[in-house]
């Protein structure tokens, strides 16, 4: 399409410029997922399941990235009832990675110096799966998949419980334990 007239041709020299403002946008829309993808490193095999967002994979601990599922000793409340959600959360990433071996695009370390990820257990992506069941909370990612959740009343939001952000803060556990 060409363009003539009163400033047609300034328009011209600036297409090239509003085409790479245009794509810089796109790119930074995509944001997380574009830098995921670029700085990984892509680890595979078979898992042991630590709690509801940790895995151990060869001698390396992994961090489901984005997530927060309760600590092990967690409990929650179902109206009167105490239930141990901490256990249902680890139970619950075991029954999603089954006996599959289980891919990890590792992004970067936390400050316990454990791999941060996302990991899929044949086609389905844990860290999504688990807050998507209600059985992890959502941390700087996933929060479509906990409103669902939530509106759902799904797992942690079918009762009582606190952030395990919260809980961990009021349980502090020795350092290296």
């Amino acid at each position: 399409m060409a363009f003539y007239g009163v400033g047609a041709a300034r328009f011209r020299r600036g297409l090239p410029g509003l085409l790479a403002l245009a794509i810089t946008a796109a790119l930074f829309a995509a944001g997380k997922e574009v830098v995921r993808f670029l700085r990984v490193e892509n680890v595979q095999g078979r898992v042991e399941v630590v709690d509801g967002d940790s895995l151990r994979m060869a001698g390396d601990d992994i961090r489901l990235s984005g997530i927060d599922a309760p600590e092990l000793h967690q409990t929650c409340f179902r109206g009167a009832a105490e239930e141990p959600c901490g256990r249902a959360a680890r139970a619950a990433l075991l029954e999603l990675v089954g006996r599959a071996p289980v891919t990890c695009a590792v992004s970067g370390r936390d400050r316990y110096d454990r791999k941060l990820a996302v990991c899929k257990a044949g086609e389905v992506e844990l860290n999504r799966a688990m807050v998507r069941a209600g059985r992890a909370v959502a941390y700087g990612d996933y929060e479509s998949e906990e409103d669902e959740a939530r509106r759902a009343r799904r797992g942690l939001w079918a009762g009582r419980f606190e952030r395990p952000a919260d809980w961990r803060a009021r349980h502090p556990r020795p350092h290296g334990s």
